[in-house]
C-alpha cells in the first residue's frame, strides 16, 4: 500500500515517473511557489516570484529523477537531490545580506525559499500528502505567527536602533539622555556605510531597565528619543 493516501486516491499512474505525473507535479508545485512569492511580496519583502518557481521546478525535477534512478537503474543514493540541498544552501548563504543599517535583509524568504526546495523535492517523489501538509505548515508559519512575532519583538526588554545624530560630539549627549530615560547601553557602533557621508550614525543595542520604561512599547521610547536636540533621526531595527 502507498504512504501517500492522495496517490493511492489518483492511482498507480500518479506513483510512477511519467508525462501525467510528471505534469501534475510540475503545476502543483508552480502553484505552491506562487502562493509563496505572492505572500513575500504582499509583506513588502524580496519576493524573488521567478527565482522561487525555478528553484521549485528544479528541486522537483531532481526528486522525480532521484525517484526513477532507484526504481529503474536500482541506485540507493539520491545524489540528485543531495545536490540540490547543497547548491540551494550555498545560494542562500549568499543571498543574505547586512543593510547599511546592519539590519539582516532576506533571511526569512531565503529560508523560505530552501524550505520550498525540500516541499519541492518531496513532492518530485510522489508523496503528494507529505508535500502539501509540509506547504501549509511554512505558510502558517509565515502568516500566522507574524503578529505574534511583532507582539513578543515588541514587549521584549531589548531593541536595537538605526541612530543619526547632528554630529559626532552628540554622542556623549545621546548617551547621557538614554541613560537618564532607563535605557542600558548594551553596544554601540559607528556606521561605516557612511563613513564618507558627513553624517555620524550609528547601531545602538538597548536594555530596558527603567520600570517605568519597561510599561511602555519601543515605539513610544523611540518617539521620546527623536525628539532630543542632538538627534537627527533614529527607528528601531528589526
Amino acid at each position: 500500500m502507498s504512504p501517500d493516501w492522495i496517490a493511492e486516491l489518483l492511482g498507480e499512474w500518479s506513483k510512477e515517473v511519467n508525462i501525467a505525473s510528471t505534469v501534475l507535479k510540475t503545476a502543483v508545485v508552480i502553484l505552491m511557489a506562487v502562493i509563496l512569492g505572492c505572500e513575500r511580496s504582499r509583506n513588502r519583502h524580496a519576493a524573488g516570484l521567478r527565482t522561487l518557481i525555478v528553484l521549485s521546478i528544479g528541486s522537483m525535477f531532481a526528486g522525480i529523477g532521484d525517484l526513477y534512478f532507484i526504481n529503474e537503474l536500482d541506485v540507493s543514493f539520491s545524489f540528485l537531490s543531495a545536490a540540490v540541498f547543497i547548491g540551494i544552501s550555498i545560494i542562500i548563504a549568499n543571498t543574505i545580506i547586512y543593510s547599511s543599517k546592519n539590519q539582516i535583509m532576506g533571511l526569512t524568504t531565503s529560508v523560505g525559499g530552501w524550505t520550498m526546495s525540500i516541499i519541492s523535492v518531496i513532492l518530485g517523489f510522489g508523496l503528494y500528502t507529505a508535500a502539501l501538509i509540509g506547504f501549509a505548515a511554512l505558510m502558517i508559519g509565515l502568516l500566522a505567527f507574524s503578529r505574534m512575532e511583532t507582539y513578543i519583538k515588541n514587549k521584549s526588554n531589548h531593541f536595537e536602533i538605526h541612530l543619526e545624530l547632528k554630529s559626532r560630539s552628540s554622542l556623549q549627549e545621546f548617551i547621557s539622555a538614554a541613560r537618564e530615560f532607563g535605557l542600558k547601553i548594551d553596544n554601540l557602533e559607528l556606521n561605516p556605510a557612511y563613513a564618507n557621508s558627513g553624517l555620524s550614525v550609528y547601531t545602538v543595542r538597548f536594555t530596558i531597565v527603567g520600570k517605568d520604561l519597561r510599561k511602555k512599547n519601543h515605539n513610544e521610547i523611540i518617539d521620546a528619543l527623536s525628539v532630543l536636540d542632538c538627534v537627527y533621526f533614529v527607528e528601531k531595527i528589526g
